[in-house]
């Protein structure tokens, strides 16, 4: 298992492996609500407020569907990897781009969030441990993140990231993108990055949980900035649960958090055959 241990909370993310013949790489970034001391320190929420905006940004029990599917995924399909962060997207949001290509930096929640997601003050602008939170936290999350991804391509000479995320039932004010359309399964698309044939086996997969839609309320794939556009060998899709329909929100799961687990899991069988190469634009 590969983990990093920045501070005194443990391992800052960890692999956990599956198959050497597995492509896919499940990736966990937002399910986290673990927040170190030397990074609480700099936050500028009481304790109530911060429990508060964790309910709201923190993909709950993500974690839990991704080694759930994993443990799941039928014999007759090599088990996928698992990459989990293990710190909160407070800490530093590890898919953000870390420099102005980020949109999200507009209201304050870019690599490091200085506003909450009802934008109110987080930390300082700009924030005086930005650099020290990026090269502790970001740098080695990315370059561990790049390793799974080059150990799947070394091993199958493919990747499929599938990254698990969820979101609330209504938008919050940090949303960008808030006003669409809000299915019970968003799945965000690259046009590089998403063949056609994967979005489709997602639809099919996740049909029991309800209507999917693309990227909407949330867009794009998350793909180690070191294949970004550059490798079709590379494909990745974006997992959106609407929360209400794994948990009741904020946080506490409920028996859907089973279904969708099943779900991921037969979406991972039929992502491991899958063989149509991205980069399509």
């Amino acid at each position: 298992m590969d983990t990093s241990a920045p501070d005194d909370r443990g391992p800052a993310f960890r692999l956990v492996p599956g198959s050497p013949q597995s492509p896919v790489v499940l990736h966990v970034p937002h399910g986290s609500r673990t927040v170190p001391p030397q990074v609480r320190a700099g936050l500028l929420l009481d304790d109530a407020a911060l429990e508060r905006e964790l309910d709201l940004i923190t993909d709950a029990h993500t974690a839990t569907l991704a080694e759930r599917a994993a443990a799941a995924t039928p014999p007759s399909a090599p088990a996928p990897w698992v990459f989990v962060n293990e710190r909160s997207r407070l800490v530093v949001d590890p898919e953000r781009f870390p420099d102005e290509r980020e949109e999200m930096r507009a209201v304050g929640m870019g690599a490091v969030y200085t506003r909450t997601t009802h934008r109110a003050p987080l930390r300082p602008e700009p924030p005086a441990d930005e650099a020290a939170l990026l090269d502790t936290y970001f740098t080695p999350y990315a370059e561990a993140m790049t390793r799974a991804v080059e150990g799947r391509l070394a091993a199958t000479g493919r990747a499929v990231i599938v990254d698990v995320h969820s979101y609330p039932s209504r938008a919050l004010p940090y949303e960008l993108h808030g006003t669409g359309p809000r299915p019970p399964v968003c799945l965000g698309t690259d046009p590089f990055h998403t063949p056609a044939a994967l979005t489709d086996l997602a639809r099919k997969a996740f049909a029991p949980l309800g209507e999917s839609a693309l990227d909407t309320p949330f867009a794009g794939v998350y793909v180690p900035l070191r294949h970004y556009r550059t490798d079709p060998r590379v494909s990745a899709l974006m997992l959106e649960l609407r929360r209400d329909t794994y948990l009741d929100e904020p946080v506490a799961p409920h028996d859907g958090l089973d279904l969708a687990a099943a779900a991921l899991a037969a979406f991972v069988a039929a992502a491991t055959e899958f063989t149509e190469v991205a980069g399509r634009d």
